[in-house]
């Protein structure tokens, strides 16, 4: 067998340039952003303590496993989907790389929305044209949404180094925004208003499906992770930097949209879910245009990761085809998907459903993936074995069955409990079927040994 189809290159030790600070600055970017801001509107649902205290275990517990994928990257010169052939098999790595894919672009899709909406704001302000939910209003959108994949092709087009420069100065204003909109709600309600604020029974989150929901957002980071360790040259960095960089632009995104997204029901006298979009809440609050361009920037800084790890996983697939194309492949077709919401009628519908999506086939792959490279293999696949054709990592016709059955496993089992009551008011379905996905992977693949010997 022709073993070059499925080679790929570590990344060179002259490349792995990226300090301590472009890795925080690329996690916390990534979610300090409108997607973040977003789940924050969501999750104000269970109130102030009840989404906060979802965001902390969400992200606590979902970022160890970035780290852990860090580390592999950093070991490995590895991406992400080229790691998961150690799991799922050379060919078997299709399936994660293709979840991958539609992950990446559903998350630079949502960014691109909110940030085409705060667009809308300013054609609004400057030409007149219609604002969204309005008659006519789908046309200041589609421009907008031009105009934003334009800008992203500019943020992207010169590969690594235009995404670091992108973060180093997107993280600077977006911290800008953050105190920003700080002193703006805290003008209008106390934290002590916050926090007492009861929801309507009926529009009330439990705190389970809170902690779906930020583990659905933080695990699809995971799934990234290696395609940016792999550019650093010390261990430390790859661990910490991630963790922290994405757990504190979390925090600090989905804290701003549940104060937000609280502080316009209290102002308002109503409790409207669709307020959780940062370019409504914006206006609503009336920063007016120079918090529109922030929302623009910061969809920038969070889509440089969407769109690199896209492209990453899209060469798993498509061999042949350029790093820089497969960049521009991967913003065309997220600009595609970001008309979804035009078709449907509602952004939020479509973005709950793609979050439901990310948390049932996310938390089995991730798990599946943790346990074969750091249990299995002890924190080791080479190159040669992840290129090899006729190698270990060839499993059954370069399918892994037992990574497989597990991933199905997994999502059924996901479904089953996801609605029970004692799920959706304590942890939620994610980690609970992440462990039983660990277990049942583990345990089947020492079954498979034992009889292959």
């Amino acid at each position: 067998m022709n073993n070059s189809k499925y080679a790929f290159k570590p990344i060179p030790d002259s490349e792995r340039n990226m300090t301590y600070w472009d890795m925080f600055a690329t996690w916390f970017g990534a979610n300090a952003n409108n997607g973040t801001w977003f789940i924050g509107g969501v999750i104000a649902a269970c109130g102030l303590i009840g989404g906060l205290g979802a965001t902390l275990v969400g992200g606590l517990v979902a970022y160890i496993f970035l780290s852990m994928m860090g580390y592999a990257g950093y070991e490995t010169g590895a991406s992400t989907t080229v790691l998961s052939r150690g799991s799922f098999g050379i060919r078997g790595s299709i399936i994660p790389t293709l979840i991958n894919i539609t992950l990446f672009l559903g998350w630079t899709a949502v960014n691109t929305f909110i940030a085409a909406t705060s667009l809308a704001f300013i054609f609004h302000s400057f030409f007149g044209w219609a604002l969204f939910g309005h008659p006519g209003g789908n046309f200041g959108i589609i421009v907008g949404i031009l105009v934003m994949s334009v800008l992203h092709i500019f943020s992207i087009i010169a590969g690594q180094r235009s995404v670091q420069l992108v973060e180093r100065i997107g993280v600077i204003l977006v911290i800008i925004f953050v105190v920003l909109e700080t002193i703006v709600v805290f003008k209008n309600v106390s934290l002590s208003d916050l926090a007492h604020y009861r929801l309507p029974a009926n529009e009330k989150m439990p705190f389970g499906v809170g902690v779906d929901t930020i583990a659905a957002a933080s695990l699809g980071w995971v799934m990234g992770g290696a395609d940016f360790t792999r550019f650093t040259r010390k261990k430390h960095i790859a661990i910490s930097a991630p963790y922290w960089g994405a757990m504190l632009g979390l925090l600090s995104f989905t804290l701003i949209g549940i104060c937000t997204t609280i502080s316009v029901a209290m102002t308002s006298g109503a409790y409207d879910a669709n307020n959780s979009d940062p370019s409504i809440i914006a206006n609503k609050l009336g920063l007016g245009f120079i918090a529109m361009i922030v929302i623009v920037l910061t969809s920038m800084t969070a889509n440089a990761v969407n769109i690199q790890a896209g492209a990453s996983a899209f060469k798993n697939v498509f061999h042949k085809v350029s790093f820089n194309n497969s960049l521009m492949i991967i913003t065309i077709l997220s600009m595609l998907l970001t008309l979804v919401p035009l078709i449907s009628g509602s952004f939020l519908a479509s973005f709950i459903a793609f979050l439901d999506y990310t948390g049932m086939l996310l938390g089995p792959i991730i798990a599946i993936m943790i346990v074969d490279y750091f249990i299995l293999n002890r924190n080791h696949y080479t190159v040669a074995d992840l290129s090899d054709g006729n190698g270990k990592l060839w499993y059954h016709d370069g399918f892994n069955l037992v990574a497989l059955a597990s991933l199905i496993i997994g999502v059924i089992f996901y479904l089953l409990i996801k609605n029970l009551n004692v799920i959706k008011d304590t942890i939620g379905a994610t980690f609970i079927t992440m462990a039983v996905v660990a277990i049942i992977y583990y345990l089947g693949s020492k079954l498979f040994d034992k009889a292959d010997k």
